[in-house]
């Protein structure tokens, strides 16, 4: 008997429809994932994302083997900054994220120890560099010491302020290593240079000093241009400055903010050593180590001295500098330009970055080439506990 052709449309219609309830739907993956710290207390973690399409932002995770916790921020964007709690103890956190139909991976990251904490610190971050040494080192944070990407210009157009291309693309180019460990980036002069720099001072301003992008993109402490952040369990704390071609303040090539003592910079950094002192402060910075002692009277090294070391990224090579019982570190992944420190101590143009292991009694600084090589090693004492250095 010959179907009639109402049935078969029924028939056709109804077999569209069953289909479509039991396909699998399908959602745009979201990839490009990173974690920060937005305050000085590690108890509390940022998971951002980048999603294609404005849309709120919800975070599913769980801790262990615990039950799974949602978080949900209902504004409609597309740069997305989810803070969650994050105080056990080297536990292992897994986690999702989703904004509208879009969707990642399960992804994971652990607590930080108790009793260790192993930080990585980079600088000039321009190209893509093998980091398998530094993977390898199965650290707990990173940071930089400025310059994480070459220009926004290049990426952006001139003049463009609020451009985060170039920083989506530092986190493509490593995807496990930013959604798996925490990232607190300080700045260099690369990280807001609007314009090509040329010859001569222009009629408009080469660097956004109030560097708009990085704020943007990066959630972090305090005024995010310079930050602070502690690790009571081992007693650390790390004080991000922005210092960078500082002989150009006044100018149109000027990239820092102002540095002087009566600045709010100077006035900040200051009042990070009042009070009760950590047992290891590390100073983050981007100008010249051997430039920066000489500031106001070897004010900013007086300041410098009250912390266990300084590291900077001015310059493409490695060296660990050694200046009235202070160490002076610089670091580059990459080879090039160099800036030897009249102080050396140890000096060598090699791409390299520097290894922190930070326990309560002792931190381990290490100067390792991409390689993995060791080629500088220092064991630091608690500020607490150490000699007064000379002239102190």
């Amino acid at each position: 008997m010959m179907m009639s052709m109402t049935v078969r449309r029924l028939l056709l219609a109804c077999g569209l429809v069953c289909f479509s309830s039991f396909a699998p739907s399908v959602h745009a993956e979201i990839t490009r994932l990173w974690l920060s710290h937005q305050t000085n207390d590690p108890s509390r973690l940022v998971i951002n994302w980048e999603s294609a399409a404005p849309g709120d932002s919800v975070v599913r995770y769980s801790v262990d083997d615990g039950p799974e916790q949602t978080v949900r921020q209902a504004e409609s964007t597309t740069l997305h900054h989810v803070e969650i709690p994050f105080g056990a103890a080297g536990a292992k956190y897994r986690y999702q994220v989703q904004t509208g139909k879009e969707r990642s991976a399960t992804a994971s990251f652990h607590g930080y120890a108790a009793d260790e904490l192993r930080v990585a610190v980079v600088a000039d971050w321009q190209g893509k560099p093998k980091l398998d040494a530094l993977l390898a080192d199965r650290i707990d944070l990173l940071l930089t010491a400025g310059d994480n990407i070459g220009s926004l210009h290049g990426r952006c157009g001139v003049g463009v302020k609020d451009c985060t291309t170039p920083y989506g693309e530092l986190i493509d180019a490593y995807p496990e290593l930013f959604r798996s460990t925490p990232f607190l980036p300080a700045l260099g002069n690369h990280d807001r240079e609007i314009r090509p720099r040329g010859n001569q001072p222009p009629a408009e301003p080469v660097y956004d000093v109030e560097a708009t992008a990085f704020r943007q993109f990066f959630a972090l402490p305090d005024a995010e241009w310079r930050w602070r952040f502690d690790v009571p369990t081992v007693g650390a704390r790390f004080l991000a400055l922005d210092l960078n071609h500082i002989s150009d303040q006044g100018t149109t090539y000027q990239t820092c903010h102002p540095l002087d003592p009566a600045s709010e910079q100077f006035r900040w950094y200051q009042e990070q050593f009042e009070g009760a002192r950590p047992r290891f402060v590390v100073t983050l910075q981007n100008e010249r180590n051997a430039t920066m002692r000489a500031q106001h009277g070897a004010t900013w090294h007086r300041l410098f001295r009250q912390g266990s070391l300084v590291i900077s990224g001015f310059g493409y090579f490695a060296e660990r500098a050694e200046v009235d019982g202070l160490s002076y570190y610089n670091t580059a992944l990459g080879v090039g330009a160099k800036y030897p420190d009249p102080q050396s101590k140890f000096f060598a143009s090699v791409a390299s970055y520097v290894l922190l292991s930070i326990k309560p009694d002792a931190m381990r600084v290490e100067l390792k080439s991409l390689a993995g090589d060791v080629l500088d090693a220092r064991t630091f004492v608690p500020l607490t506990e150490r000699t007064p250095r000379p002239n102190e």
